[in-house]
């Protein structure tokens, strides 16, 4: 997770990554940004799962690439039981 917190500013995204984010979150502006503020909230959950990241928070999953920090997507999960 250090790391993780670490490279926070190395976080990016592909062009069809932020296309696929908007509308995944129907957010307009900076996702980068928007995401970066969710990742360094007290309450997010983040653990590493083979090559990614992965941080839990307001019913949003992020998933991050764990040796590029490229933001592969983000979208809302179901309340788990």
């Amino acid at each position: 997770m250090n790391n993780l917190f670490n490279n926070i500013n190395n976080l990016h995204t592909t062009q069809l990554g932020v296309l696929r984010i908007k509308s995944n979150l129907k957010i307009d502006g900076d996702v980068v940004e928007f995401l970066k503020n969710k990742i360094l909230k007290k309450n997010c959950n983040i653990y590493k799962k083979g090559k990614n990241w992965y941080c839990k928070i307001d019913k949003i999953r992020i998933t991050i690439n764990a040796s590029s920090y490229t933001i592969i997507t983000a979208h809302y999960i179901k309340e788990e039981l």
